[in-house]
């Protein structure tokens, strides 16, 4: 797994372009089906992905935390809401409450679970989102998870051998 997660980057940056103009082409013409194809997808790589054999998720990047879940974790862990986001959480350039550190503040590092899993952060519990409705309208955050997720990679590659963009040649005029 390690040696994949140093290869992630690299296959990210190179599929980077590509990915880009296949979902620009397929928001143009979304197959109805894109959904149920995502989950399909989805599904099978997880099938075969242990999250905690990898982490990098945790490792590397913050969850958004809502107002509702500052609450449930700030009550599970028997802290006020303003003593939690001040040990854990700051806003980011974008105005979200993230975490003010990485790796996760709450992840154990010699196996890679979560202290708070049964509460954690509604942006963790659904990570990578690669099984959302509406599937469509993440592709950007989607493209990016694929520089920190190795399944999300997959499932992107996955998709596009599953619906093919056929790419049309110009024609040039004689």
């Amino acid at each position: 797994m390690q040696k994949r997660l140093e290869q992630l980057p690299k296959l990210a940056y190179e599929a980077q372009k590509e990915n880009k103009k296949y979902f620009a082409n397929l928001r143009r013409r979304t197959p109805k089906n894109l959904d149920v194809v995502m989950q399909n997808l989805h599904d099978r790589e997880f099938e075969n992905t242990d999250c905690l054999a990898c982490g990098n998720c945790c490792k590397t990047t913050s969850p958004i935390f809502t107002e509702k879940d500052i609450e449930r974790i700030s009550k599970h862990l028997k802290i006020k809401v303003a003593d939690f986001i001040h040990q854990y959480l700051e806003r980011d350039e974008d105005d979200f409450m993230v975490l003010k550190t990485a790796p996760c503040s709450f992840l154990d590092e010699t196996d890679n679970t979560c202290f708070i899993y049964d509460v954690r952060p509604k942006a963790c519990a659904e990570y990578p989102h690669t099984n959302r409705r509406k599937f469509i309208q993440i592709t950007d955050l989607t493209i990016a998870n694929t520089f920190v997720c190795p399944a999300t990679y997959n499932i992107v590659e996955a998709l596009k051998k599953e619906i093919p963009y056929v790419y049309k040649e110009k024609k040039r005029r004689k």
